[in-house]
């Protein structure tokens, strides 16, 4: 699989999530299940555009049309240093069209372990308290 000219390690890179997206980055996690952890990261350096859903599964990676090409230049002044286009499947019934923009790309193979997501952690109980029990009066 490749991505903008670089080749993806060898790897299941099923699932697909966005775990950061602020100003300066987009970083994009991948693995065969990410309930526990993921096995490669994509980073966009400086996104100008982005267009794709914040998880989604098996995308097909592709050069952009020139009618994508056009539009990023329309929306940026000018045609971005890293251009990603892909097909994915975000869970409705037909694949989506997802196109990113940015001006650096790196691939960052390696294991990263997930803690649990908030809403799946238990409710605190007494032993999670912080200190002592407040007075009642």
């Amino acid at each position: 699989m490749e991505i903008a000219g670089r080749h993806l390690p060898e790897g299941s890179w099923w699932d697909w999530e966005v775990i950061v997206w602020d100003g300066g980055h987009l970083r994009l996690a991948a693995g065969h299940d990410l309930t526990y952890h993921h096995g490669l990261e994509v980073v966009f350096t400086a996104p100008g555009f982005v267009a794709c859903p914040s998880a989604f599964q098996d995308p097909v990676f592709r050069e952009p049309t020139a009618e994508e090409t056009a539009r990023l230049r329309r929306a940026l002044g000018e045609t971005p240093p890293v251009v990603v286009a892909f097909e994915a499947d975000a869970g409705g019934p037909a694949p989506v069209s997802c196109l990113v923009a940015a001006e650096g790309l790196d691939i960052l193979p390696g294991l990263v372990h997930r803690h649990p997501r908030a809403r799946e952690r238990p409710a605190p109980g007494p032993a999670d308290w912080p200190g002592a029990p407040l007075p009642t009066d």
